[in-house]
């Protein structure tokens, strides 16, 4: 049975929502090659409210098309947001499934969005979710494993 999608557009991109305040992703957890900023319209569907399109910078490896947004930052930008049209959305649930072409993305904000339907064409899901584990350095206890490379399992 093939497994529904939510866009049109082929699967693009690996995607890591990095959970830790205190750590920045300037180097790619996977190649370890310099990151860079780049913009995304990310495409979020947050519990009770439904979907909604949000423009982010986000930390991009090219080589490993690697998207690494820092959850902090996301959930300010959130709730920066939804401040002023639905407070009681502030701190519910969200899922970040993709993105959205930036062309059409871009023309919502000029007014010229169309209806959920046609903008769920110009969607892309991610191809893999990634989940970032960092063990801190510094002294370990003798019966702790060597601290290694951050786990990158699907999530």
């Amino acid at each position: 049975m093939a497994k529904k999608r939510i866009g049109k557009l082929p699967p693009r991109y690996a995607f890591i929502l990095n959970p830790y305040a205190d750590v920045r992703l300037s180097k790619c957890p996977r190649c370890q090659k310099s990151t860079y900023l780049r913009k995304f319209a990310l495409f979020i569907h947050i519990d009770g409210w439904g979907p909604m399109v949000l423009g982010k910078t986000c930390r991009y490896c090219s080589h490993c098309e690697l998207i690494m947004a820092h959850q902090d930052e996301l959930e300010a930008q959130l709730a920066h947001s939804f401040g002023q049209i639905a407070p009681e959305v502030i701190g519910r649930a969200y899922l970040v499934l993709g993105t959205i072409d930036q062309k059409v993305w871009k023309a919502g904000l000029a007014g010229g969005g169309g209806q959920l339907g046609e903008m769920l064409q110009h969607v892309a899901e991610f191809k893999k979710v990634l989940k970032l584990a960092v063990e801190p350095g510094g002294w370990q206890a003798p019966n702790k494993k060597p601290a290694g490379n951050p786990d990158l399992g699907q999530r």
